[in-house]
């Protein structure tokens, strides 16, 4: 019986996955006929296969690797507030396509993603303390990264030209574009996999959010676990980042969101924020390019205009559970 209540909300999920999956490719400010997509007919076939369809599965895996580091950072640290960019390694890898732009490398999401490497490995090599990883040091590790390439950012953004300028805001708003089929191949390929590792601990996330003692005295290494939590996040967000630069909140709205309805049990919660973190961002993106057709509204803006009261109101429910 427990099995069977722990699967129907992540059926419910893949269903609603499902569902987004199909339709979001067929909302647009231009109608297309499948029949005609499939026939190989333009314009249609080329909107659909060329403009729409990579972008809806690129928001698919996005959104999915987003929501499960967000469980999974919410889980090391013990905080509903933490979100995929809270340890660094989304700071580094917006430094390494800050630089990028400035220098005119090409392409941007390689130099990204170095920087994302470059701060996993220094918040890793400073939070480890001989053998031992604890969370509270870790969050503070990933703090300072996140301040000093922050700092570093504005520095560059100030020395650039206009068009610099331009460039590196757009890409700090965070958005979604069409890309090679390759591309979401290989995103895939390394999401995908990852996304399982972490499910398959998900009774080891259970212990582990409680509290580190409680876990060890289960027989839990907390420090090889931390690591491993921390190592599958950053890889999620880092691949992710590259290519589309920073989209804020989807691992904050819908991890908590989940935990409120379903409960902290990682076995649900987990597959059930990889499903509808995919969802949510794919709907997000196609409000995004529909909302003021034809001009696009980035669609990390977008989740930021719908997380902002979210985060507020989570504020304000922890601050009134602390006085009951």
């Amino acid at each position: 019986m427990k099995r069977e209540r722990r699967a129907r909300p992540i059926l419910l999920s893949l269903l609603v996955l499902i569902v987004t999956a199909i339709a979001t490719p067929l909302i647009g400010s231009t109608h297309i006929d499948l029949g005609r997509a499939f026939a190989h007919v333009s314009p249609d076939y080329e909107i659909f296969f060329f403009a729409r369809l990579p972008r809806v599965l690129l928001a698919l895996i996005g959104g999915a690797a987003l929501s499960v580091t967000g469980v999974l950072f919410q889980c090391m640290l013990r905080d509903p507030l933490a979100e995929p960019y809270t340890l660094g390694v989304s700071s580094g890898a917006s430094v390494g396509a800050v630089l990028a732009i400035c220098f005119g490398f090409r392409p941007v999401g390689l130099l990204s993603l170095l920087g994302a490497v470059i701060v996993l490995l220094i918040v890793v090599g400073v939070a480890l303390e001989g053998r031992r990883l604890s969370s509270f040091t870790l969050l503070l590790t990933g703090v300072t990264m996140n301040s000093m390439a922050f700092a570093i950012i504005m520095f560059l953004h100030n020395l650039a030209t206009f068009s610099q300028s331009f460039a590196i805001s757009r890409w700090l708003m965070g958005g979604l574009d069409a890309v090679e089929y390759s591309t979401i191949g290989w995103l895939a390929a390394a999401v995908i996999p990852v996304s399982i590792v972490v499910m398959l601990r998900a009774p080891q996330w259970n212990l582990l959010s409680i509290g580190d003692d409680w876990a060890a005295s289960r027989g839990i290494s907390t420090s090889a676990l931390t690591m491993t939590g921390y190592i599958a996040g950053s890889i999620l967000t880092g691949l992710v980042t590259a290519l589309t630069g920073p989209i804020g909140f989807v691992g904050l709205i819908v991890p908590h969101a989940l935990r409120i309805r379903l409960g902290a049990d990682h076995r649900v919660l987990l597959p059930c924020s990889f499903l509808l973190g995919a969802a949510f961002l794919c709907v997000c993106d196609t409000l995004s390019r529909t909302v003021i057709a034809p001009t696009e509204i980035p669609v990390g803006v977008l989740t930021a205009l719908a997380g902002g009261p979210f985060f507020i109101w989570l504020l304000r429910s922890r601050r009134r559970s602390l006085w009951l």
